[in-house]
């Protein structure tokens, strides 16, 4: 007799990201509940009988991609008009003072809602079904974190969402964004059944007191909650904290006992070599942002010599591309380039640090990050549309990295539920909410075109 699942995935090419690496070629996958519950060869019907059949012929399957970190509203101002109004900036801090620090001062609910709608849209389609989100939204502190929550509830991701606590502006608006992080942490993170979980943010070590990572530090071990931070993104930090306290700023943070293992580096463009092994002492992870990294024209990580190093990083987006697949080619191409050596990164370590790594940071690698029985059922199904050679077990990890995109992901599964069938995603009107999120966002602009630039204004220096 043959016992009954929820879900069957029949006859694909099974990249489980297991830690053998194991390939199955013509396997299945038998889901019930929320859970993988076998993983076998053939197409699993001798043993199964399921609500859900899912042919998988000609399709590789693969385990949820993960997004080590981005910015919904970074999708806010993709084609703007404004652009054209302001001066371009010419380095990182002008990015900052011309363009977000303008845009988030203008950030309502509203608009929190529909940028995070429109991100976890596309990261269903792009095959991510777990993100680490930070907002920054100054006049809109409060429940903001709520707004982005129901976005993503309503299209049926899994995510850590976190509000961007910084003192540019005063000391007390540095207390209130780790507040809102407190409360969202309370609200969410010991009910085990909801999907959004609540993390702590910091800005960047440049706009941010001893004080207020001392309390970020304090929350996290609270509520055993991810920590998170800017960190040496452009040389405005790095510069900042020289001046300031005499130490770059991981050796500022290491000083303040801020990092240890439940903390996310993010960027790291400019560590120094003794900055890396202290990364690597405290085991801190890094969120690799390539593509980000290259549009701000900050530098290149030193990420080959992180992993040697044996420190975790994982791939982001940092809120500009949501394509995971250009994230990845951008990581596995930009480093050999910059090191001039073709043997630089190869395509295994890219998808790990698109899975198995980020589940690692996002401490949940006995739940997710790979296909096995017993783990959590957050799968993709991948069609690639015009492979040149042929996929198999042995060419699977190279077509993934270099020919695959978003647009061949088929099916995405989350927590055992269909999110997204033959690239329809199924639990909004993917048209209608595409069509809102366009009106708040022409709204907005109206009112960044109404608006002069940013200006700086420090009322109590950290």
């Amino acid at each position: 007799m043959r016992d009954k699942v929820d879900i069957l995935v029949s006859n694909g090419l099974i990249v489980t990201m297991s830690e053998d690496r194991r390939v199955v070629e013509n396997g299945y996958v038998a889901i019930s509940g929320d859970r993988i519950i076998d993983v076998g060869i053939g197409d699993g019907k001798e043993k199964y009988v399921a609500e859900e059949m899912i042919d998988a012929r000609n399709h590789i399957v693969l385990p949820g991609l993960m997004c080590a970190h981005t910015h919904f509203y970074g999708l806010l101002l993709t084609g703007s008009p404004w652009f054209m109004k302001i001066d371009p900036p010419t380095d990182f801090q002008q990015n900052l003072q011309r363009i977000w620090w303008a845009l988030d001062v203008l950030l309502s609910h509203e608009e929190a809602y529909a940028s995070a709608l429109m991100g976890s849209i596309e990261f269903v389609k792009s095959g991510v079904t777990f993100f680490f989100d930070n907002i920054s939204a100054p006049n809109a502190i409060n429940g903001v974190l709520d707004y982005i929550e129901k976005a993503v509830n309503e299209v049926g991701l899994r995510g850590y969402l976190s509000f961007e606590a910084t003192q540019r502006r005063s000391l007390q608006e540095g207390v209130e964004g780790l507040k809102e992080n407190e409360r969202f942490i309370r609200k969410n993170n010991m009910d085990e059944a909801k999907l959004v979980k609540g993390a702590i943010y910091l800005h960047a070590s440049f706009t941010v007191s001893n004080d207020l990572f001392v309390r970020a530090r304090e929350l996290a071990d609270k509520y055993h909650a991810l920590l998170s931070i800017h960190a040496e993104e452009g040389l405005v930090d790095v510069y900042h904290n020289i001046e300031r306290y005499g130490v770059r700023p991981i050796e500022r943070m290491e000083k303040l006992g801020f990092l240890r293992d439940d903390v996310i580096l993010v960027h790291v463009v400019n560590a120094t070599d003794d900055e890396i092994k202290i990364i690597r002492k405290t085991g801190a992870h890094v969120a690799h942002n390539a593509m980000s990294n290259m549009l701000n024209a900050v530098g290149v990580a030193k990420i080959p010599e992180m992993i040697e190093h044996g420190i975790n990083v994982g791939i982001g987006n940092d809120g500009y591309i949501f394509d995971h697949f250009e994230n990845m080619r951008a990581t596995y191409l930009i480093h050999k380039v910059w090191r001039r050596d073709p043997r630089v990164m190869t395509p295994l370590q890219i998808l790990e640090m698109s899975t198995v790594n980020v589940a690692r940071m996002f401490k949940v690698w006995k739940e997710l990050g790979s296909i096995e029985a017993g783990k959590k059922a957050d799968i993709i199904l991948i069609k690639p549309e015009l492979p040149s050679t042929p996929v198999n077990s042995k060419t699977v990890y190279g077509h993934l990295i270099n020919t695959v995109n978003s647009r061949d992901v088929k099916t995405v599964i989350v927590n055992g539920k269909l999110v997204m069938k033959d690239r329809v995603i199924l639990n909004i009107d993917e048209e209608k909410s595409i069509d809102y999120v366009h009106k708040v966002v022409e709204k907005l602009w109206d009112k960044l075109l109404d608006k002069g630039e940013y200006q700086l204004d420090v009322l109590e220096k950290p």
